[in-house]
């Protein structure tokens, strides 16, 4: 798919790896719709430098958490750039604690963001789809998705079911030429990783990650550009960790 003059929608563009992926498309072209939950400084810098770029940038407030206002998002974006030919969904957060410990509230949010969201903005987005004969939809997993975080149960579970939704949802919308693919990042520096300590921090370079360095929202960003555009790729989790999960000691 060529991203020229494409509708991407992204979720949670207005801050980290959402931001970074929203400028990146539009560098390569795209019209671009960003969602949060405040018109920020934050917000207006992201809108601005897309806008700079010389590219369409439609700012939505809401909490895509809540099922009508993820459907909301989608329509007022077709509405606002004619259409929707690409879905990232970037939003998230921290969901903290062990079965115990972990409120049944959090819980329940886990799963309204990085899960219900999902299911309903993928069932807005496709039909606009199908109408433009292809589509993309990239979603955002995490490693702990992969191998599991000690002290994120919620966190760990909701990550983990996004790249079998990928999947699933793959093989189901394949003959419509719309593609789904999942990315699932490692230690990635971004406010996400402020509860780090020092020690934790250097733990993580010197001994976890192979290749001693953290990831940034950039390095996120060019592969949901990547997967966004290349029309031979679909049912696929690609794993940005610098090698975190793949070490056994």
């Amino acid at each position: 798919m060529r991203l020229k003059s494409k509708v991407c929608l992204i979720t949670g563009g207005t801050k980290g790896i959402g931001a970074a992926a929203a400028i990146e498309l539009a560098r390569h072209g795209a019209d671009i719709s960003i969602n949060g939950r405040v018109d920020d400084d934050e917000a207006k810098k992201v809108k601005a430098s897309i806008e700079a770029i010389g590219r369409k940038c439609f700012l939505h407030l809401g909490d895509i958490g809540q099922p009508a206002e993820a459907a909301k998002y989608v329509e007022a974006t077709a509405k606002a750039l004619a259409g929707v030919d690409v879905l990232i969904h970037s939003a998230g957060g921290a969901a903290p604690g062990s079965l115990l410990e972990v409120s049944p509230e959090t819980w329940h949010q886990a799963f309204d963001i990085h899960i219900h969201a999902v299911f309903h903005l993928c069932r807005a987005a496709v039909p606009w789809m199908k109408k433009r004969g292809e589509g993309s939809i990239v979603l955002i997993s995490s490693a702990a998705g992969l191998r599991g975080v000690n002290g994120a149960i919620a966190y760990s579970v909701v990550k983990g079911a996004v790249p079998q939704f990928t999947r699933t949802l793959a093989r189901e919308l394949a003959d419509d030429n719309i593609r789904v693919n999942c990315v699932s990042p490692g230690i990635i520096r971004t406010r996400f990783q402020d509860y780090l300590t020092p020690e934790q921090v250097k733990n993580n370079l010197e001994n976890r990650i192979p290749l001693h360095r953290e990831g940034t929202p950039q390095d996120v960003a060019e592969t949901i550009v990547m997967l966004a555009g290349n029309e031979f790729i679909t049912g696929e989790n690609i794993v940005l960790d610098g090698g975190l999960t793949m070490r056994i000691a």
